[in-house]
């Protein structure tokens, strides 16, 4: 059993930044792939970033590409999600995921485990 806990969202100004934080209990962390999706109301839940278990790979939607940054620290058991040049479209609630087999970081049904999310409002 995995628990994540999100924190660092918060409200910002359209071009601010923000970094969120995903802790993880998992003793086995570095396995892990760990991902961020968003979630808009009355929206589907949707992908973000992701990174492989000792942080070679990155994945990114095209709408975060070159303004946000994800990263992980195996050493603190956590993963983070660097965010600049918010736009007021990037409000959601943002979830940190996890799971050791996962064939398309893209897809939310591949992660078993998930953080209770952290709001991100960017106000215009």
């Amino acid at each position: 059993q995995v628990q994540l806990v999100e924190s660092g969202g918060g409200l910002v100004q359209a071009g601010g930044s923000l970094r969120l934080s995903c802790a993880a209990s998992a003793r086995t962390f570095s396995l892990y792939l760990m991902g961020w999706f968003r979630q808009a109301p009355g929206k589907e839940r949707d992908f973000v970033a992701a990174i492989r278990y000792r942080g070679g790979t990155t994945y990114y939607a095209d709408s975060v590409k070159g303004r946000f940054t994800i990263s992980r620290d195996n050493a603190k058991n956590t993963v983070n999600l660097q965010m600049n040049s918010l736009k007021p479209e990037d409000t959601a609630v943002y979830y940190c995921a996890a799971d050791q087999v996962v064939a398309d970081p893209k897809i939310p049904a591949e992660y078993d485990y998930w953080g209770q999310g952290t709001q991100v409002t960017v106000s215009s």
